[in-house]
């Protein structure tokens, strides 16, 4: 008798679940950008069911065009005097910090928990500003990552779509590592599970990653700005160190990518097989013609290397003397690398390392990107189509299609005269459920 209530109660619950009444959502967009770099077409209407674009249509429909049932909500949303184009992509953040003076001493004050709800905070400003999706490249020790992506998921929590890599792999005292200038007993407290040395133990700190939850590896290739440590900005793994990370990650379905400012390091990822190099600051014809060959993305986030310049050139600012050298270095180089890497034909994928700049602030990149060379549809691109393609979800993600996920964002002005609109989108749809409007 127990058995068969048991039995009975799940064919409730999964009766109940198909009898779910649909959502329906339809968008009027005075101009519509659906696919960037393609045409931009006026008085569209979106047609949205579940959270997914069903049609496309010209004019402004109304809700008697829905195949809508009795019990079916239909939400009409007036953008038509606005320009409507797919939700952005970040594909380079760190959502659950961002630098302050008083960070070195919350990596031993604050718990997984107050990481996840400070974490919280920052997703909720990153989705307002129009970036309905995002992949986070280190996170520290504790899992609170996982959580929020998957708080997020559960629609517990507002913020974008997450792509989450976990602890970045990282030699022992290299960049990634995060444990220098603590003392011994601190940093065993603060030890990240990819924190690695020899072939063995990289290929492990990998699995460990997935075994975690990580939807991507990232590794540090190179030293970095921002640790603390005077490393310069070289290669710190070996190439055999290397090649094995890639290979434990492609034959476990993870897509790879690379920290990395020296150019042998930014090349002996790329012939390792790296899908994806973050930063890229020294990159040279060699690592041009790799990025081609292997058909690799740079994600330039000259917004971390404008916001590290402008810590450097203040004397009263938190960096240690380490960080402070290396990010007078560093930063003034990004625009030029930028230009060469877009001149030479590299795809460029946007992300802005957020949490080393604010928050809420991603927008900013795109100007940058302009003033690299890049034309404001370019730069469109570079965090929608291209965006997605380097998170391997062009299916879901990029674009305003029928099947798609219905991320859209809109904004009063035209961006593609003017870049700088997209720092203050005023319209946020993600998966059908809208978060911001003017209305």
């Amino acid at each position: 008798m127990p058995q068969k209530n048991i039995t009975c109660a799940f064919a409730a619950v999964l009766l109940f679940s198909s009898a779910n009444a649909a959502d329906f959502a339809i968008v009027h967009a005075g101009k519509l950008l659906a696919e960037p770099g393609g045409d931009v077409v006026d008085n569209q209407s979106i047609i949205v069911k579940d959270g997914r674009i069903t049609r496309i249509a010209d004019g402004y429909l109304n809700a008697e065009v829905v195949d809508a049932g009795a019990d079916d909500s239909v939400t009409i949303h007036d953008l038509r005097s606005m320009f409507v184009m797919p939700g952005l992509i970040d594909g380079h953040v760190h959502i659950t910090s961002e630098n302050n003076p008083q960070g070195r001493l919350q990596k031993v004050q604050m718990s997984g928990a107050d990481v996840a709800i400070m974490g919280a905070g920052f997703a909720k400003k990153t989705l307002t500003a129009g970036f309905t999706t995002v992949r986070d490249l280190g996170a520290g020790t504790s899992d609170a990552i996982f959580a929020l992506r998957d708080g997020i998921a559960r629609n517990d929590i507002i913020g974008p779509r997450i792509f989450a890599a976990g602890s970045g792999i990282s030699v022992t005292g290299g960049h990634g590592d995060g444990t220098q200038g603590y003392t011994d007993e601190v940093a065993q407290l603060l030890h990240s599970s990819g924190v690695c040395d020899g072939v063995g133990e990289c290929r492990k700190s990998v699995r460990e990653q997935v075994r975690r939850g990580a939807d991507q590896i990232k590794l540090t290739a190179t030293a970095g700005v921002l640790s603390n440590t005077a490393a310069g900005l070289e290669q710190q793994f070996f190439d055999d160190e290397m090649t094995a990370i890639m290979e434990t990650a492609h034959s476990m379905g993870r897509r790879v990518t690379a920290h990395a400012h020296g150019v042998n390091g930014i090349n002996a990822a790329l012939r390792a097989g790296v899908d994806s190099i973050e930063h890229g600051t020294y990159l040279d014809d060699e690592s041009i013609r790799l990025f081609k060959r292997n058909n690799a993305y740079l994600v330039p986030t000259i917004l971390a290397g404008v916001t590290v310049a402008e810590w450097a050139d203040d004397p009263d600012s938190f960096l240690l003397p380490p960080q402070r050298a290396k990010a007078a270095e560093i930063g003034p180089n990004m625009i030029d690398m930028a230009r060469r890497a877009h001149q030479g034909g590299v795809q460029i994928a946007f992300g802005t390392d957020s949490g080393v700049s604010k928050h809420g602030n991603n927008a900013r990149e795109f100007a940058l990107l302009v003033e690299a060379g890049m034309t404001p549809m370019e730069a469109i691109r570079s965090a929608t189509i291209v965006g997605a393609a380097n998170l391997g979800k062009s299916d879901d993600l990029g674009s305003i299609a029928p099947g798609k996920l219905a991320d859209i964002v809109a904004v009063d002005g035209d961006p593609l005269a003017d870049i700088t609109e997209l720092e203050d989108v005023d319209f946020v749809m993600k998966d059908g459920v809208v978060y911001k409007s003017p209305q």
